[in-house]
């Protein structure tokens, strides 16, 4: 059975284990929150490498074969700490500067405000989009209310950061993993035909690449797995991930060192097995959670959870390494019901 460990301050690992459930049925999820040290924005570069070393063990120690950093902030400060510590593949997520540059054309970054005006954030732009009018727009109080399902707080937040928008923009791109879980709300905020741009689907298949290139699941499983997502290139979310060999935080690698896999199907635009670029035409709006509800099931307990037949199960729930329930909050997002189905 495959087993798949997904690290974030709080609920914005959402979108990410909904996208690999659908990818891979009947895999186990971990899921490793830290609310004692939320949001992790407010944290030194060193603590954030110190809570996010916690979790991933954490999410080892209950099985996981693979780690996925479902957190930007987290991905940028520990990723090569992370990499350096365990013999697992680790996948790490970055905003979609690169694909929203390819629109050619103006666009925004939603981010916290701890990411929104920081070098890397400065030096995404400047490596992908430095001939582009990109807004920066700092989205306070948005995480924490998702993380606490406050419709009130959301609202607020989202009408906020659409009014710091402008206008002419093509495409938001989600600089907070927490962001998708209200990408619809986002939409609905912002102009028609504006593009909201998020990566739990482009993150899936990269690790599904990953769980096959290490021989964790079979090559036909893994193109299974693919061809349950959406093909990149086809109208599909922009998306790009910290290459394994990405050389240091926050720094992106254009080249990786060796071919694709043969596991990818007809049609993918993937090049590379370490970094991913899928590029969606504006106009496309990307609700990571989906549009399904499925009745929520109160799902509880540390482990030997049960799910729909077939379909990927929470094997663990840790909140800041403590076994614990799966959040109440998730009720209030389409992804987060699914996991509770």
């Amino acid at each position: 059975m495959t087993r798949v460990g997904f690290v974030d301050s709080g609920l914005g690992l959402t979108g990410y284990a909904d996208a690999l459930a659908r990818a891979l049925p009947g895999a186990e999820l971990v899921l490793a929150m830290d609310p004692d040290h939320s949001p992790y924005g407010a944290l030194s570069s060193a603590r954030i490498v110190e809570r996010t070393l916690a979790s991933v063990r954490a999410a080892l120690d209950e099985g996981a074969q693979a780690i996925v950093i479902a957190c930007n902030t987290a991905s940028v400060h520990a990723l090569d700490a992370v990499r350096a510590a365990v013999d697992v593949p680790v996948i790490g997520t970055v905003p979609a500067v690169r694909s929203a540059s390819r629109l050619r054309g103006p666009f925004a970054v939603w981010a916290t405000e701890a990411t929104t005006g920081s070098p890397y954030q400065q030096r995404l732009i400047a490596q992908f989009a430095a001939d582009l009018p990109v807004t920066e727009v700092a989205c306070p109080g948005l995480a924490s209310a998702i993380d606490h399902a406050d419709e009130a707080g959301i609202a607020a937040a989202v009408d906020a950061a659409a009014g710091r928008t402008p206008a002419d923009a093509r495409a938001v791109v989600l600089g907070c993993t927490h962001y998708g879980l209200v990408a619809d709300r986002i939409a609905a905020a912002l102009p028609p035909g504006t593009a909201v741009l998020d990566s739990p689907e482009p993150v899936a298949r990269q690790t599904v690449r990953r769980l096959a290139a290490e021989g964790i699941i079979g090559e036909r499983e893994a193109a299974a797995a693919l061809a349950r997502l959406t093909p990149a290139g086809n109208n599909a979310p922009g998306a790009d991930a910290l290459s394994p060999d990405a050389p240091g935080p926050g720094t992106l690698s254009t080249d990786a060192p060796r071919p694709a896999p043969s596991i990818d199907p007809p049609g993918s635009d993937v090049s590379r097995p370490d970094a991913l670029d899928a590029s969606a035409p504006a106009g496309t709006t990307v609700p990571s959670a989906g549009t399904d509800a499925a009745t929520p099931a109160g799902r509880t307990g540390r482990t030997g959870t049960t799910g729909r037949a077939g379909a990927a199960r929470v094997i663990a729930v840790l909140h800041s390494g403590r076994p614990g329930p799966l959040p109440a909050a998730l009720h209030a997002f389409p992804a987060g019901r699914r996991l509770l189905a």
